[in-house]
C-alpha cells in the first residue's frame, strides 16, 4: 500500500512526505517519539499514525504483499538480460559507446557536470530521441521530463525535433540505393506533443510527483520509455540544514526511481 492511500489527514501525510517518510517500509521500525520529533507533532498523533501504517502493513501482507523476495537469477540469466536492453541514443556516437550503446531501459543514470556543460540540451536531445520510430533503429517511445529548475527551453526542443526528422530523411535517402526507404510521417510538433512536461517548484513537489510516477506512468506503460529530472539535487541544496533528512530524502527517491525503471523497462536520466 502506497502512503497516499492511507487514510490520514493531507497534513499529515504532507508532513510525512517532507520528512522522508514516502513509503511504508519507511516507517516500519520508528518509533512513536523520533516520528513525533521529526513530523514536529505530539506522541499520541504520532503513534496513530503509526497504528495505522501497521494496519496498512497487514492489509499488504493479506493481499500477497508479503511476497518481498523473488526467485533467483543465475548470473548467465542476467548477462544475457543485460544484452538485450534496449538503449536510447545520445546523437553523439563517442558518447554512446562510453555508455555501452546509449542511455539503457531498466537503469537509471546521472551524469554530472558544471553550469552551462550541455547537460540540459542532452536531456531535451534524449526526449525527442526516444520518440524516433522503430523502422529507423529508436524506441518510438514518448518521455516524461522534469523540470526542477525552469531551464527547458521549447525552442531548442523544436529545433532537435526537426533536425532529427532531417536525419531520418537523409536516412532514407542512404536506403534509396537498395532498399525500400520508409515514409517519415512525424512532423517537429508531434516530439513536442510526446513530450509530458512537469515543472516542480520545491522539493516536497518533487517527492510527490515521483510517488505519482507510478500511477501516472501505468496509464501511459505501453509509450513511456524514458523519464528525464532535470535536476535531482536543486531543490535540496537550498536552506537544507538538516544534513541527514536530505541523505534520507535523496536515497528513497533514488530507491524509487530504480525500482521504477525496472518495473516499467524504462530509462531514468537525471542530471
Amino acid at each position: 500500500m502506497e502512503l497516499a492511500r492511507l487514510p490520514i489527514s493531507a497534513s499529515q501525510r504532507g508532513k510525512l512526505i517532507s520528512a522522508g517518510y514516502t513509503s511504508l517500509s519507511s516507517l516500519s521500525s520508528i518509533s512513536p517519539s523520533t516520528l513525533a520529533q521529526d513530523l514536529k507533532i505530539s506522541e499520541d498523533e504520532a503513534l496513530e499514525i503509526l497504528r495505522v501504517v501497521s494496519q496498512g502493513s497487514r492489509l499488504d501482507k493479506r493481499d500477497g504483499g508479503h511476497a518481498i523476495v523473488n526467485g533467483a537469477q543465475t548470473a548467465w540469466d542476467m548477462l544475457h538480460e543485460e544484452e538485450l536492453l534496449k538503449c536510447i541514443t545520445t546523437s553523439c556516437a563517442d558518447l554512446d559507446d562510453i555508455l555501452g550503446g546509449g542511455i539503457k531501459c531498466k537503469e537509471v543514470t546521472e551524469i554530472g557536470g558544471v553550469p552551462g556543460i550541455g547537460k540540459t540540451q542532452l536531456g531535451i536531445q534524449l526526449a525527442v530521441n526516444v520518440q524516433i520510430p522503430v523502422t529507423y533503429g529508436g524506441l518510438g517511445g514518448k518521455a516524461i521530463y522534469i523540470d526542477t529548475e525552469g531551464s527547458f527551453m521549447l525552442e531548442r526542443a523544436l529545433q532537435i525535433a526537426e533536425a532529427c526528422i532531417e536525419d531520418m530523411s537523409g536516412h532514407n535517402d542512404f536506403l534509396q540505393k537498395d532498399f525500400q526507404p520508409c515514409h517519415i510521417k512525424m512532423q517537429p510538433k508531434d516530439f513536442l506533443q510526446n513530450i509530458f512536461y512537469f515543472r516542480v517548484c520545491s522539493y516536497t513537489e518533487q517527492i510527490a510527483l515521483i510517488n505519482y510516477l507510478d500511477k501516472f506512468i501505468s496509464e501511459h506503460k505501453d509509450v513511456v520509455n524514458i523519464v528525464i529530472l532535470d535536476s535531482v539535487t536543486f531543490h535540496f541544496r537550498q536552506d537544507f540544514d538538516d544534513l541527514a533528512l536530505r541523505t534520507r530524502l535523496l536515497s528513497g527517491m533514488a530507491l524509487k526511481l530504480m525500482k521504477l525503471a525496472k518495473k516499467f523497462s524504462l530509462a531514468f536520466k537525471s542530471f
